[in-house]
């Protein structure tokens, strides 16, 4: 088992995004701790889910690969063992270990069991959520979201929109978001405002400035955050009261490097800002 303390970030993950059900999909495997009282990573075995049909397994110096490709009762693994303790992958170090696949054809998470080996002990990240209130894995399984083709390839997480007092005629709203491939944000619509803009709010010589931006990159298996005192969503001309408690729904239009055009819609809960947080002046223009 790991330490407390590393539980928090030492999961073995795919990079955040989604992906398109039926479509090839580049599993990376990113490791970044060893085992508790341990000093290096020695094997990682990928147990593949049910749906998912590998394809290749890239070469990866100093470590071999055994692949057991399953049969009617098993869906088959991957195996990377380092060919010795010098190629083995030390405790504060981080890497990745990829392998090539179809998704299965129905969208939904998808989850791959990781056993990671180490030269003492061992981590089965394995764990499936159950779907209960707060609850928290310390050892969950690597998740990917699969979307249906034609879906937005991007997932959102953290949505919030900051509460508005009486006659106040904007406010802003923040999120989290992950594409699975290079896309760009070009667009916000609310039935909540008559107005919805990307913005972006940056220091200029001593003057914090604010202004609309056509679009916003978000590239494929990173994390793009949308916060008080940076990027975000400006909602102006507000249409009806946007009081904490409530939920604002927000179509976010998005955009790939070949001009197709895709859709998010996302329910925003309505919060009171912090009280003097990031951002508290950020929407007076």
């Amino acid at each position: 088992m790991l330490s407390g303390a590393a539980i928090s970030f030492a999961h073995v993950v795919l990079p955040p995004g989604p992906a398109v059900a039926g479509s090839t999909y580049e599993a990376a495997f990113k490791v970044g701790h060893a085992c508790k009282d341990a000093r290096s990573t020695t094997g990682l075995t990928v147990r593949l889910p049910k749906g998912f049909v590998l394809q290749d397994v890239p070469a990866r110096a100093g470590w071999k690969v055994d692949i057991d490709r399953g049969g009617a009762s098993a869906n088959g693994a991957v195996r990377w063992t380092a060919d010795s303790p010098a190629q083995a992958l030390a405790g504060d170090q981080k890497s990745e270990f990829v392998l090539r696949g179809t998704l299965p054809s129905a969208p939904g998470p998808l989850y791959f069991a990781v056993l990671q080996t180490c030269d003492v002990g061992s981590a089965d990240w394995a764990q499936l959520p159950t779907g209960a209130a707060g609850e928290k894995l310390p050892f969950p399984a690597a998740r990917l979201n699969v979307v249906a083709p034609g879906s937005a390839p991007v997932d959102a997480s953290g949505v919030w929109v900051r509460a508005a007092v009486p006659g106040q005629s904007g406010t802003g709203g923040f999120m989290t978001l992950a594409a699975g491939v290079p896309l760009r944000l070009v667009g916000v619509a609310t039935p909540a405002a008559g107005v919805a803009e990307v913005h972006e709010m940056k220091m200029e010589g001593d003057t914090m400035k604010m202004r609309a931006v056509p679009s916003l990159a978000l590239p494929a298996g990173q994390a793009v955050e949308l916060k008080p005192g940076g990027y975000h969503l400006m909602l102006m001309d507000l249409k009806q009261p946007i009081a904490a408690g409530g939920v604002i729904p927000l179509t976010l239009s998005f955009e790939d490097a070949k001009g197709a055009k895709s859709t998010l819609l996302v329910q925003a809960p309505v919060q009171a800002a912090p009280a003097g947080g990031a951002g508290a002046e950020g929407h007076k223009h």
